[in-house]
């Protein structure tokens, strides 16, 4: 009897572990999807696509942590997806929706993007445990491969095609480049107390934001995503500040006590 009840749970937990992998295979499929998506030239459809695969990115990871499952193998396999649906796919839709008119110039910059996205998963694989889980070093790359998604999404629904302004999504896509590869602090939002505790009205503005979602998601998911890849840099400068000032007062504290010594 006591065997039996061993084996079922041996199977049940060999059951837990396969689940987070299904969600990083589903990271894989919609990834994947992209790309043939914007082989095709169904580049709305490539760019929904990526944000389905970053929910799927999200959930994997929860899941793992959930259920007390998170192994190696989970960690490299869901950094091969994100590189395929977070670096390659995003790159791929770019240039064919927008850089494809300039040339070597274009394909070179999503190379170029592809790259950064793999030295910043590299990085994080390599610096897990020895950082603070509270925040990112880089702009994580599902959130550069959404900003492309959603910019993507957003020119769709004015009629905008990426192919009139070449130039600047080639420099937007220089820019993601540089902050997933800099040293820019981004919020995890992972802090326990966010979820304890909740003030009226930020679950307000939360229900507020998510009705926005759902009526207008490709400029919503736009907004939040541009908000998001700026609040790092505006965040970083915003200490800077905050640090030289404190500096300067405690310089001025000492010249006062020199002066009355």
């Amino acid at each position: 009897m006591k065997r039996k009840k061993r084996i079922n749970e041996k199977r049940s937990r060999r059951g837990i572990y396969v689940l987070p992998n299904i969600f990083t295979s589903l990271n894989i499929y919609f990834g994947f999807f992209s790309v043939i998506s914007s082989i095709n030239g169904k580049f709305f459809a490539a760019a929904v696509s990526i944000i389905i695969a970053a929910v799927f990115d999200a959930l994997d990871g929860k899941i793992a942590r959930a259920t007390h499952t998170t192994s190696k193998f989970g960690v490299e396999y869901d950094s091969l997806a994100d590189l395929i649906s977070f670096g390659m796919a995003p790159g791929i839709l770019i240039y064919l929706w927008a850089l494809k008119p300039l040339g070597r110039l274009g394909w070179l910059a999503a190379f170029l993007y592809m790259v950064c996205g793999a030295l910043r998963l590299a990085r994080f694989n390599s610096q897990t445990g020895q950082t603070k889980s509270d925040h990112f070093l880089g702009l994580p790359i599902p959130a550069a491969a959404a900003m492309n998604a959603t910019s993507v999404m957003v020119c769709n629904k004015f009629g905008i095609e990426g192919s009139a302004n070449p130039v600047l999504f080639l420099i937007t896509l220089y820019i993601l480049s540089f902050l997933m590869v800099s040293t820019i602090k981004y919020d995890s939002f992972k802090k326990p107390e966010l979820f304890k505790s909740m003030n009226f009205n930020v679950l307000v503005t939360v229900v507020l934001i998510l009705i926005f979602i759902a009526a207008q998601p490709s400029i919503a998911l736009f907004l939040l995503g541009l908000s998001y890849v700026i609040s790092g840099p505006c965040l970083s400068i915003l200490h800077h500040r905050q640090q030289k000032n404190k500096e300067v007062q405690a310089h001025q504290i000492d010249e006062q006590r020199s002066n009355h010594i």
